[in-house]
């Protein structure tokens, strides 16, 4: 079915969030709730395919614009690791989802590994997309204590957002940025360009995750890392990562892996960090399988 687009109610605020009926031909709408990264990120940036295809395969599919994100006003209350975790949390009570499966993206990841670890009976499954929250510091090996001052200075310093906003200043600049997310360059689409350049160039775009990368980044380590609370997560987790993701390293999702009681990873050849972009038919037919096969 097509999709549309609804407002939820928080009571601090209303979110903004596309949904894809499950098809009238599903014998029960299982939903599905899908959670974009950061950067200039959305819903319909990160999922507009997959959520189509999740909700022919008979999912009801629901992906919210974070706050201060795409569609959504800005929250009352400062952009951290843990108000996103909570407001998360607030949107599957308003939309009284009493069996769900959650994925994410990235920071989306993230926000699907701290609200499964709060509410560890609620969900069916959870899908870690590229996901943050699972290391120390950025960057690996020798060269991560670097990466990580580096990249500290950059976010304090307030240079982080005019940086990434210098992107949007040429269809051009922008794709040659997006090569690291995006590795194949047949996925770097025109269309997927002129989205990514207007999502950046909205007012406000960028504010609320720099806010976020403020809390997030210290100079040493970064703030949120789930890493010690693996092993308590019962939950069936599948895990999609790209081979060739340069913002959290394949070795690091491989350890996550093994840390999970319950997990699967599923490794996308030559993909980087925008691994359901980079490698949408792989990203949909593990999560399609995975889904498949939860105690609803």
């Amino acid at each position: 079915m097509p999709t549309r687009r609804i407002d939820v109610d928080l009571g601090w605020g209303t979110i903004s969030a596309l949904e894809w009926p499950a098809p009238e031909r599903a014998d029960a709408a299982r939903t599905v709730l899908l959670l974009h990264g950061g950067g200039a990120d959305s819903a319909w940036l990160s999922w507009g395919d997959l959520g189509e295809r999740l909700s022919a395969a008979g999912h009801r599919v629901i992906a919210p614009d974070h706050p201060g994100f795409g569609h959504s006003a800005t929250a009352p209350w400062p952009a951290t690791q843990e108000r996103l975790v909570a407001y998360v949390g607030d949107l599957v009570d308003a939309l009284a989802l009493d069996r769900y499966a959650v994925g994410g993206l990235s920071l989306g990841g993230a926000l699907t590994l701290g609200h499964v670890l709060d509410r560890p009976a609620r969900a069916a499954g959870a899908m870690l997309v590229g996901t943050y929250g699972i290391m120390p510091r950025l960057g690996a090996g020798l060269a991560a204590p670097a990466v990580q001052l580096a990249s500290w200075a950059m976010v304090r310093s307030g240079l982080m957002t005019p940086l990434m906003r210098a992107y949007a200043t040429s269809a051009a600049r922008m794709e040659r940025g997006m090569s690291a997310l995006v590795r194949d360059p047949a996925r770097r689409t025109p269309d997927l360009i002129d989205a990514v350049l207007e999502a950046t160039r909205r007012e406000g775009a960028l504010e609320t995750f720099a806010q976020w990368q403020r809390s997030e980044v210290g100079w040493r380590r970064l703030r949120t890392d789930y890493t010690p609370r693996l092993s308590e997560l019962r939950t069936p987790v599948l895990m999609v990562h790209g081979e060739r993701d340069d913002g959290v390293p394949l070795p690091v999702a491989r350890a996550a892996a093994g840390l999970l009681p319950r997990a699967e990873l599923v490794v996308a050849p030559g993909a980087g960090h925008w691994v359901q972009r980079d490698a949408p038919d792989l990203s949909a037919r593990s999560m399609i399988a995975f889904l498949d096969r939860l105690e609803w």
